[in-house]
């Protein structure tokens, strides 16, 4: 696996607004979905907190790929892309049931791991 280009884990940490993760079903029918509950697990690793999906979840499950899309405040964007795994235990479980809401359910962890990285039409990695 790549792991995030310092500049990408800088820029992480100066998003604004909620993401946007893309999965693809077994058809090869794209689904995409904000996700406000998300967090760095490792330079390799982005987690976003399964709280309410339904057609993402499927989607992680039956295997594949993923993009995580995101924006800093400056309005600069960062795409993500790399194999999903669903974790209902373990250290990435756990690290997310630490900063996701107590409020939500925390059902699961889908962890992006780090294969590409864009900046705009720019490939980083």
């Amino acid at each position: 696996m790549a792991v995030l280009p310092e500049a990408v884990s800088k820029a992480w940490e100066d998003r604004e607004g909620p993401i946007v993760l893309a999965t693809v079903d077994a058809e090869g029918n794209p689904n995409a979905i904000y996700a406000t509950c998300v967090s760095k697990f490792s330079e390799d690793t982005l987690v976003v907190a399964d709280n309410f999906f339904d057609k993402t979840r499927a989607n992680i499950l039956r295997g594949g790929k993923g993009s995580l899309l995101f924006i800093t405040k400056e309005g600069k964007a960062f795409q993500v892309k790399g194999p999903i795994e669903y974790h209902t235990e373990g250290a990435v479980f756990d690290d997310m049931k630490k900063w996701n809401s107590p409020k939500l359910p925390g059902h699961a962890a889908a962890a992006l791991r780090v294969e590409h990285v864009f900046s705009g039409a720019e490939k980083l990695v």
